[in-house]
């Protein structure tokens, strides 16, 4: 880390840390016997370990990379690379940069190019900067790489894909996540996820059968070579970093005089009010919008893509909630009945919209992990919006759930797991003495099913006494606001 503090303009910082790494260590008596210490302890031999590749559409799904072609065959993958993609915001420093250009200049060196497209997105602009300045960025576009700009880029989904619209396909990352539809907007896309340099490897090969391990590539003359494992790359430049162009633009020390005009008819930028405080009343016979069912990520919830040319308009983006979500109720995804008014099968955020209008809270029921993936907080946002009461599920996401209290919503986990199967579509729910609630108290859940039977369910949560203050206040926000108003 120091190295990397000096070599970014902040060697000051080191003599501080250094001072204190004590508090970074583990203590003595743990490294000398750590058999007393931990339940489990995990030898990794490194020299043993073999490039892995995890997908298609979960990053869980993992394999060693000489496992993948005939999982391929088995599975019915489509084998072609389409497109290789390395970089975005993980995956994508210069050492990481350094070792793609290693395997790139192999290439380069043997008149080969990339059998794929290949997209590359440095990490920030000092490492786009500086992979121009010293050369990576050459040797990657000699084998028919586009060196992108530094954004989330199609690791989010901010990839215009015509030709991969409705078909099947295949493409190898380094980016973190390859749920479906996230890279563009396309279900049938296949994201495979590998180490940068094994991206581009499996770029050169064109194939998911492709193994640089043990297969060869065949050069412009028609000789077999072996691309061999890129060389040790330096953590950081050896002349520095090039900070490049310098976007930052400074706030006024004193900012209580700029007047921030939004277009009211823009549907791209929307001025948000604060969410409304809780009223003290406990939610009453409110409908189920949604059961999820399987794996709901936050691309489930809230679909990136185009829908981001919204990211600053909060209404018009919620027209995406659920989209991506299975509901146990239809069987589909992203559609659910009107429970009001019997309208046959719509749109989830329609119904949540019909909902609010007439001034009607709404739950939902999610399954395991609900919310995994990334942050994205406006999978907390839009459910805010369109009259989320509470989310209710068999476990959260950890990131998540802190995301849905922010915004003053209620997570809560069913005390039995089982009790997901009791949620039926037209029931109406309750959720009861919330002016009592408490830290490691469970809330009770009123059930009542059409037939007129009713049941109660116990409904744990994680609310710490500051977060049941950001219920109460309608968001961390407004609470942050109240205490400031209060002089505290």
């Amino acid at each position: 880390m120091a190295t990397y503090l000096r070599a970014t303009g902040r060697g000051d910082l080191v003599a501080i840390a250094e001072e204190y790494v004590h508090l970074l260590q583990s203590d003595p008596e743990v490294e000398q016997q750590p058999e007393q210490f931990y339940d489990q302890i995990v030898e990794i031999d490194l020299s043993t370990l073999e490039p892995h590749v995890t997908g298609p559409h979960s990053p869980d799904r993992a394999r060693p990379i000489s496992e993948l072609a005939a999982e391929v065959q088995r599975e019915g993958f489509p084998e072609r690379v389409s497109v290789a993609l390395v970089g975005s915001c993980t995956n994508s420093s210069y050492e990481d940069m350094e070792r793609c250009a290693d395997v790139a200049r192999q290439a380069a060196a043997r008149g080969v190019s990339a059998a794929s497209g290949l997209l590359v997105t440095p990490g920030s602009e000092q490492v786009r900067a500086t992979i121009e300045r010293d050369g990576q960025q050459a040797a990657l576009e000699a084998i028919g790489a586009t060196v992108l700009a530094n954004a989330c880029g199609p690791c989010i989904g901010q990839w215009n894909r015509p030709e991969a619209r409705g078909t099947e396909n295949s493409i190898v990352t380094s980016y973190n996540r390859n749920f479906p539809s996230r890279n563009d907007g396309n279900a049938g896309t296949m994201n495979f996820i590998a180490s940068p340099e094994l991206a581009v490897a499996m770029g050169l090969g064109g194939s998911l059968a492709f193994n640089p391990l043990t297969d060869p590539l065949v050069d412009a003359n028609g000789n077999e070579f072996m691309l061999q494992p890129p060389t040790a790359a330096p953590e950081v430049p050896p002349t520095g970093f090039d900070p490049g162009v310098d976007m930052y633009v400074e706030p006024p020390e004193d900012g209580s005089d700029v007047d921030v005009r939004v277009d009211p008819s823009s549907n791209r930028l929307q001025v948000l009010d604060p969410w409304a405080p809780w009223d003290g009343n406990d939610f009453e016979d409110v409908p189920i919008l949604v059961k999820t069912e399987g794996k709901t990520t936050t691309d489930s919830i809230s679909p990136a893509g185009p829908w981001l040319r919204f990211r600053g308009h909060l209404n018009n983006l919620s027209d995406n909630m659920f989209l991506g979500a299975n509901n146990a109720y239809t069987d589909e995804t992203g559609t659910g009945k009107n429970q009001l008014s019997g309208e046959e099968i719509m749109p989830i955020p329609e119904i949540a919209r019909a909902y609010s209008a007439q001034g009607i809270r709404w739950v939902a029921i999610g399954d395991e992990n609900y919310g995994e993936g990334s942050s994205r907080e406006h999978a907390a946002l839009s459910p805010r919006m369109l009259g989320a009461a509470a989310i209710i599920t068999r476990s959260f996401a950890r990131i998540h759930e802190s995301n849905l209290k922010k915004q003053g919503l209620l997570p809560l986990t069913f005390e039995d797991p089982s009790d997901w199967d009791r949620i039926l579509e037209d029931d109406r729910m309750s959720l009861v003495g919330l002016s009592d609630l408490t830290p490691g108290q469970p809330v009770q859940a009123v059930l009542k099913h059409a037939d007129g039977s009713e049941e109660t369910l116990n409904l744990r949560h994680t609310l710490n006494d500051p977060q049941i203050a950001w219920f109460r206040a309608g968001s961390a926000m407004n609470h942050m606001k109240n205490l400031e108003g209060a002089g505290s």
